[in-house]
This record gives C-alpha cells, sequence and structure tokens, in this order.
C-alpha cells in the first residue's frame, strides 16, 4: 500500500510564515534570514500540529482551543521577533567593538 505524504503538514507553518510577512513591514531593519530566523524561532516554540488538511483541524477545534491557538502564536511571534532582533544587537555590537580595536602586527 503506497501512502501519499506529500499533504501531512505541519499546521503551524502557513500560519506562522503568512505571520511573519504580515508582521515584516514593523521590522524594517530586519533582513530576509531574519525573517526565516524568527519563522524558525516560533515554529519551535509552538507544538507541532501535523495535519493533511488544514480544515479538519479547524472543524474539530472548540473556541476555547482556537482562541488558545491564536494566544499561542501571538506570544511565540513576540518572543521570536524579541529573539532575534537581541542577537542581531548583540553581533551588530560585537562586530563594530572589532572593528575599533587597534590592529597588531
Amino acid at each position: 500500500m503506497i501512502s501519499n505524504f506529500e499533504q501531512v503538514h505541519n499546521h503551524y507553518e502557513r500560519l506562522v510564515f503568512e505571520e511573519v510577512v504580515r508582521r515584516a513591514p514593523r521590522h524594517p531593519g530586519f533582513t530576509p534570514d531574519m525573517l526565516a530566523d524568527v519563522a524558525c524561532v516560533a515554529l519551535n516554540r509552538l507544538p507541532a500540529r501535523y495535519v493533511r488538511h488544514d480544515v479538519d483541524l479547524m472543524f474539530y477545534l472548540t473556541e476555547q482551543e482556537r482562541h488558545a491557538i491564536e494566544q499561542s502564536m501571538a506570544a511565540a511571534m513576540d518572543y521570536a521577533f524579541a529573539l532575534v532582533s537581541s542577537r542581531s544587537a548583540k553581533g551588530t555590537a560585537a562586530a563594530n567593538a572589532n572593528q575599533a580595536l587597534p590592529q597588531t602586527s
């Protein structure tokens, strides 16, 4: 028996990718690589919910479960943008400090 696994995906992937794109204009200094990092961080903070069809999951959720998903998504996105921003700022500060050091022969 052969199965079609191409339909199987993490329900949160599309939601996270769309949310990163939606929030990106609020972070004009973020590069495409930083936005990909944001998506990775957010996805790693959310539970994996594998489905074949997104409507299957949404149909069986209660209103409370939908609300919990929305809150979890918002918290994961806030955390991810803050973490990537913080790490980028630290990296920039370290690079600037290294440039300011006198060169030794």
